[in-house]
């Protein structure tokens, strides 16, 4: 017990120790600025007022300038990397070939017809007891011990079909999944977004956006990452894909500044600081919930799967 208590101080020391680094460095830690996204409306609005002050204190927290963006300095965007996270969220690991052949295995047809061939190929090669002489005396015999020895060519005829069935669904979904990878990269990489550094306004690829940066949001443009508001002008933004509701949501200073990763913009233009990026945006938080739930539901189906074996096995 005496160790576990000093495991447990020694690890909120390490802990309170890298909080307070972050403090030092930035004056906002991860945890806030997650925890601060998560609020709506007034409820953002009393939390920025409290901690904050107003949008301002944020972007001196986060070094920046509402005005004149990041330096864009190499280090300092490392750092602010290593310590807030890159807006990248990690696909969710591909399955691979044997799992595609597992799953079209999996269809009902493809199943009675393995269960036929089997009970097919069973027969074939099943000799009554008795042999030839338990068998009519009208029936040739030589005839019937053709039709014997030629019987399993039926059942290896059907198993023949459902592996070529099974070899060319699972290879139809592998080089569909592949396909559909190669299109995400690609757009990931060729999708660019309006950021303000060093006073200059210019283009950068979505996976380049770290926290700190001031974006530029026009009509149009799906936001890469959180923020808040530091200016808008008429600013509407479709949330639906977040919230399932259809209303454009008005975002201004005095209302609801809060800008969320994955709506659209589709009234207006603005400002925002960028304050969560990748796997620490809604957008990121969404996805990682959502391969958890995946996983879990690939155990739950293994399980399924295997209680129906054990039953046909049992019979």
């Amino acid at each position: 017990m005496g160790d576990m208590a000093n495991n447990s101080v020694a690890y909120s020391g390490v802990k309170n120790a890298v909080k307070e680094a972050n403090h030092g460095e930035f004056g906002v830690t991860l945890a806030e600025l997650r925890s601060l996204m998560e609020l709506r409306a007034t409820d953002a609005l009393h939390k920025i007022q409290e901690c904050y002050g107003d949008v301002q204190g944020i972007c001196t927290k986060l070094k920046t300038s509402p005005n004149e963006g990041l330096s864009g300095n190499p280090a300092d965007i490392e750092r602010r990397e290593a310590v807030f996270g890159k807006n990248f969220i990690p696909p969710k690991k591909p399955k691979t070939f044997l799992q595609l052949v597992w799953e079209a295995l999996q269809d009902v047809t493809l199943i009675i017809l393995e269960i036929a061939a089997v009970v097919s190929l069973g027969l074939s090669f099943y000799q009554p007891p008795g042999g030839n002489e338990a068998l009519c005396g009208s029936v040739n015999v030589g005839e019937e011990e053709e039709e014997s020895e030629a019987g399993w060519i039926e059942g290896a005829a059907i198993l023949l079909s459902v592996v070529c069935v099974v070899l060319v669904t699972a290879f139809n979904d592998w080089s569909k999944e592949k396909q559909f990878r190669g299109l995400q990269s690609r757009i990931e990489q060729e999708q660019k977004f309006t950021v303000i550094r060093g006073g200059q306004v210019i283009q950068i690829p979505v996976a380049d956006i770290i926290v700190g940066d001031i974006a530029q949001v026009k009509y149009g443009d799906l936001l890469p990452a959180d923020g808040i508001l530091i200016q808008g002008n008429d600013l509407k933004i479709d949330e639906s894909s977040l919230t399932g509701e259809s209303d454009h949501v008005k975002k201004s200073l005095d209302r609801d500044p809060m800008l969320l990763s994955g709506t659209h913009v589709m009234e207006g233009s603005g400002r925002m600081v960028v304050t969560a990026v990748g796997v620490n945006s809604q957008t990121g938080i969404i996805f990682t919930l959502l391969g958890a739930g995946g996983d879990e539901e690939e155990k739950e189906k293994r399980r399924r799967t295997r209680k129906v074996s054990i039953i046909i096995l049992s019979c």
